[in-house]
């Protein structure tokens, strides 16, 4: 009976240390020289560690539960020959590398970290540069992408990957990353229920962040900057754009947002500051826009149809070129509670709302719109009295396009 209970005592004692797995080392002078090796001989939950060095290696196949862990910023240099790390089991973590040479292909995605049909993985703390595709989920769910710096040399769309991608997956974390001269920063398609929280994607050649049928995503206190086109969000519902940041993206075909196919959507505490166009909305329906600031923007919100039953309450739309822009004489939304720079009404009874309507849709926009090169009178004393005829009778712009209760103060006053 005691050998029995000292036998118990000693696999419960040894269990937590069993399951923790052992440390394989690999470095230039240590016994396993190769990171494929070292994954080769680890077993479940062990801890594979490369030391600092460089190691010119590719196509590594993660097919076990493990940790590979960096220490000091080892480099793995896959001297484009193809992708570098590929993840195919469950409960995997890479943390600490950096990885340089990802081949290029028009018919393979190579990657430096790609999770193929995995969870619970965790990406995080690698430096990713001179890269294809940098970290690319498929088909994978419960995971974590998490505090690492991307930079590509991006220079045509055609043979350029994106930052970040996900592909038919599900509850991803994607936090505290920097991306930069990529395709699209962020690209998510098929991607439901996942938190793409600070980080910032910038001077990338077309989006800073495009995704595709993905719903219940949240999006909250990210940075997209003077990327080519701005940020494109397609054919998706129930999504939460929150405090997020909207700046420099500017061109013939730029915007700080554009939202095609959009339903039952909250868009909330962002900035849009001196974009082409804020927002751009197309066949949008039942999206709440509040405590928005749409500030020196070309258009804030531009408006091309088919777009119903959204609410615009307690923005700020401060010095823009155009305030709102519409392409039609039907008007299904509401605008309330707004700021607007250019509303020179008063507000007699002191309760800080304005006692006459703001028109924020002008004449003249309508005008540009159907014919650019208009633009070239915008500072003209001519365009002041077509405005102002409009105005006072509406014709072109549509008539029950007004806020009601335009508010004196900005919100931030």
């Amino acid at each position: 009976m005691f050998q029995i209970r000292k036998i118990l005592f000693l696999a419960i004692f040894l269990l937590p240390v069993l399951l923790l797995g052992k440390t394989i080392k690999v470095c230039n002078s240590c016994e396993i020289r190769t990171i494929k090796e070292g994954v080769a001989i680890a077993t479940a939950l062990d801890t594979v560690v490369i030391k600092k060095g460089k190691y010119n290696e590719f196509d590594i196949v993660i097919d076990k539960p493990l940790t590979l862990l960096g220490e000091n910023y080892p480099i793995i240099d896959g001297e484009l020959k193809g992708g570098i790390i590929k993840v195919i089991s469950d409960n995997v973590t890479v943390d600490g590398l950096f990885i340089i040479n990802v081949g290029t292909s028009y018919t393979e995605d190579y990657a430096a970290v790609r999770v193929v049909k995995s969870k619970n993985f965790l990406i995080q703390n690698l430096v990713l540069e001179k890269l294809f595709f940098g970290i690319y989920i498929e088909k994978s769910r419960d995971g974590r992408i998490f505090h690492n710096k991307i930079i590509g040399d991006a220079v045509e769309e055609y043979n350029s990957g994106n930052g970040i991608q996900l592909w038919y997956s599900q509850n991803i974390d994607i936090e505290n990353n920097i991306i930069t001269h990529v395709r699209d920063g962020i690209y998510l398609e098929f991607a439901n229920d996942c938190r793409i929280k600070n980080n910032i994607s910038s001077n990338n050649l077309r989006y800073g962040l495009h995704f595709m049928f993905s719903n219940n995503d949240l999006y909250e206190n990210n940075t997209f900057e003077n990327n080519g086109a701005g940020v494109a969000v397609m054919f998706s519902k129930k999504i939460k754009m929150l405090t997020n940041t909207f700046k420099e993206n500017w061109g013939t075909a730029s915007y700080g947002l554009l939202l095609k196919e959009i339903n039952d959507a909250e868009i909330t505490g962002n900035i849009f500051k001196e974009n082409t166009i804020g927002i751009n909305i197309e066949g949008s329906n039942r999206i709440r826009y509040t405590k928005n600031s749409f500030i020196k923007n070309g258009w804030a919100i531009k408006v091309r149809g088919a777009c119903y039953a959204n609410i615009f309450s307690n923005n700020n739309f401060m010095y823009n070129s155009f305030d709102v822009s519409y392409n039609s004489k039907l008007n299904d939304n509401k605008f309330d509670k707004n700021y607007w720079s250019g509303y020179t009404g008063y507000d007699l009874d002191k309760d800080g709302i304005g006692d006459v309507p703001y028109r924020p849709v002008k004449l003249f926009s309508y005008i540009v719109n159907r014919t650019p090169e208009t633009i070239i009178l915008m500072r003209s004393l001519f365009i002041d009295i077509i405005d102002f005829s409009e105005k006072v009778s509406p014709v072109f712009t549509p008539d029950n396009l007004l806020d009601n209760y335009p508010l004196m103060k900005s919100k931030n006053d």
